[in-house]
């Protein structure tokens, strides 16, 4: 795609539109950056500057070709009024893919995108790759494509939103995780949502890898679909949440060889090793290079073993979403820990689930009497008024063998600044039990 002579706009000066501009003046087009924010500041030297964009600025912007960036709504009037004078409208993702020429493996899924892509990233670079992680974690896929030398392999995290806006994107190696509703203040219906998440094998062909857990509802796809499981022992992919097999033989025991817990994790790391798998990795060397791993900070991140009890921080759960995930995938005993800010939200749904994995919960914050009387239809309940007692309250209604989970299931800000605060003041008090 030559763009020598063209002009193009980017829509969105942030750090993917950053990276576009910049990819986008490489190839020797004139560059145009319409933000709506009153001043733009970091765009790369050469670049026509627009602040203050709006529908009456784009009617008036003409181009070749239109990137925008994965935070602007695809299906808002903005995009629309600078589309209707575009020759061709693309995303970030989609503008750095055809100028790539090394492998990819695209990731997507409402839940363990970013732990996937990191143990992903990880296994690449054990087997020989220059590899990066990269898309909607990471690095711009854009940025990746300046580099010098520009690496083999990227390990491409993709949101629904950098979905939207492919054309003839095609990863060597799709990786579908799950799916759930979300982001329901962008689209306008659950299918939406899905439709542009599973636009990830629309140009895959049958010479391509489609990772896919087993027993999601997925339309038929054209790559060959290789499965993973914790449900299921007949996918291709098997864990318990402890060991991963194939066949029934053992190829790793997580609990052993990393700090990875429960069965989302086991998920994500078979989803991990069985696409570097389809792209020549031995299974043995993804074994070697995901010992000792830990999952990302605040996403069910084990903090300690004490007592024959875990602790496991998922501050990062700011949802019921999130919660249910986080607790669907214990193994052991829970004494959850959940509470935070009040946002209205109606925990009943999670209740039947709750009485399955856990043995007790403790509640805490501005959220914690209201969240007590729908848990406690479960299983017997304390209320906290801070982190600190309700650990303290845990740790006393913890078995030998339970593991106590932070997963507040609502937002932080009625005691912390954020939720990555709420997760590392959890750390440190979990690290300072005697």
């Amino acid at each position: 795609m030559t763009l020598a002579g063209k002009t193009v706009v980017v829509l969105g000066a942030g750090r993917s539109g950053r990276a576009a501009a910049a990819l986008a003046l490489r190839e020797g087009a004139a560059v145009h950056a319409h933000d709506t924010a009153d001043s733009i500041g970091g765009m790369p030297e050469g670049t026509v500057l627009h602040p203050s964009a709006d529908e009456a600025a784009g009617r008036a912007t003409a181009c070749d070709l239109l990137v925008v960036s994965p935070g602007i709504d695809t299906y808002g009037p903005l995009v629309a009024a600078y589309a209707a004078s575009a020759g061709e409208l693309v995303g970030e993702t989609e503008f750095a893919s055809r100028y790539y020429k090394g492998r990819i493996i695209g990731i997507t899924g409402t839940n363990g995108k970013t732990t996937t892509t990191e143990l992903v990233e990880r296994i690449l670079r054990a087997g020989g790759h220059d590899a990066v992680a990269c898309g909607n974690y990471g690095v711009p896929f854009s940025e990746v494509v300046l580099r010098d030398p520009v690496p083999t392999a990227v390990a491409l995290e993709l949101s629904s939103f950098q979905l939207e806006t492919i054309r003839r994107f095609r990863p060597d190696v799709s990786v579908w995780l799950n799916f759930a509703p979300d982001h329901m203040d962008r689209y306008p219906t659950v299918q939406a949502y899905f439709n542009a998440k599973f636009r990830i094998f629309e140009n895959q062909t049958s010479s391509d890898i489609a990772v896919v857990r087993a027993g999601e509802k997925l339309p038929a796809v054209t790559p060959r679909v290789v499965t993973f499981s914790t449900e299921d022992p007949s996918a291709d992919w098997f864990s318990d949440g402890r060991v991963i097999t194939r066949g029934g033989a053992t190829l790793l025991d997580l609990e052993a060889s990393t700090r990875m817990r429960g069965l989302h994790n086991a998920e994500n790391a078979m989803a991990a090793i069985a696409a570097c798998e389809a792209l020549g990795i031995p299974v043995e060397v993804a074994g070697r290079a995901l010992d000792g791993y830990a999952p990302p900070l605040h996403r069910c991140e084990l903090v300690r073993t004490l007592d024959g009890v875990e602790y496991l921080n998922d501050s990062k759960a700011t949802n019921l979403h999130a919660l249910e995930s986080a607790l669907r995938s214990q193994t052991r005993p829970v004494v959850l820990i959940a509470g935070g800010k009040e946002k209205g939200l109606d925990y009943a749904p999670v209740v039947p689930l709750l009485a399955r994995k856990a043995v007790a919960a403790v509640t805490f914050g501005q959220i914690a009497a209201p969240l007590a009387a729908v848990f406690s239809a479960a299983v017997p309940v304390e209320q906290s008024v801070t982190l600190a007692e309700a650990i303290t309250a845990a740790r006393r209604l913890a078995p030998r063998g339970a593991t106590v989970l932070l997963s507040p299931g609502t937002s932080s800000v009625d005691q912390f600044s954020g939720s990555e605060q709420r997760g590392d003041v959890f750390r440190e008090l979990v690290l300072n039990l005697r």
